[in-house]
């Protein structure tokens, strides 16, 4: 079967854009895309999921520059269209950068979802053969403890999901650093609740963790791989974390860049 990649550009020219999809089809790979939409306002980066999760795609390429990429909202946009994809998806789910102009990405700087992306220079001609290189590679999934998953739904808001991966949880925390937790609620994996029933709900928990401040909510409903914890947050935090629920004063808890 033909592999296929999606292409998302932001700041390139419809010339770019169009040179780079008719290269990668001359190499035998199928391509399609659209040009990214950065309003967080609307929550524009929920829309080219659909496409991105389905299983014919076998990459996500993005067509950018390092000065794009400094862009806090750009970068919140991306952060949360990746989590989208890689809850459906998996972490290994291949993410390529294909950079133009003259200054280099440094990929240590990207939020946490682009951990294990790759960047190639567009000015690089050999860069359509190492895309087929990376799409045919088999993947090796990458395990993680939890699972994570975004909404971003008109008139209903933005929501985040957090649940574990395996075993269960005797409760969750969630905090923010800048954005403003409004809701939470507990309830099936994969679909917000329609309905909830919180067991000794907590508002404005006050954590540090290093040098960065989290706003926190929690609650002590137990929580397995079929179930979930929702948070519906406003603004754009710059980093998230969550943690299983614990009455001890340490416990491990995930951090997520999304800036």
């Amino acid at each position: 079967m033909q592999k296929k990649i999606w292409l998302s550009a932001f700041n390139c020219s419809q010339e770019t854009v169009q040179s780079v999809m008719g290269k990668l089809q001359s190499y035998g790979l199928a391509a399609d895309g659209h040009f990214f939409t950065d309003d967080l306002d609307k929550m524009a980066w929920a829309a080219p999921r659909k496409q991105l999760v389905d299983h014919n795609v076998s990459m996500w390429l993005l067509v950018t520059s390092a000065e794009s990429l400094q862009q806090p909202s750009f970068r919140y946009g991306l952060a949360m269209l990746a989590l989208g994809v890689q809850a459906e998806r998996g972490q290994d789910f291949p993410i390529v950068i294909l950079q133009i102009g003259e200054d280099t990405i440094q990929p240590d700087t990207l939020p946490t979802p682009f951990a294990n992306v790759k960047i190639l220079p567009l000015a690089n001609e050999s860069y359509a053969a190492k895309l087929i290189a990376i799409v045919h590679t088999p993947l090796h999934k990458i395990q993680s403890e939890y699972r994570m998953d975004v909404y971003g739904i008109p008139n209903i808001g933005q929501w985040f999901e957090v649940g574990p991966l395996k075993g269960n949880w005797k409760g969750a925390i969630f905090g923010v650093s800048d954005g403003e937790i409004k809701l939470h609620a507990v309830g099936p994996a994969g679909q917000l609740p329609e309905k909830t029933v919180l067991n000794y709900p907590q508002q404005g928990l006050e954590i540090t963790m290093g040098d960065q401040k989290f706003t926190a909510w929690g609650v002590q409903n137990e929580i397995d791989s079929s179930s979930s914890y929702y948070l519906k947050v406003a603004g754009s935090p710059k980093k998230i974390m969550f943690c299983p629920y614990s009455s001890e004063e340490e416990t491990e808890a995930f951090i997520v860049s999304l800036q």
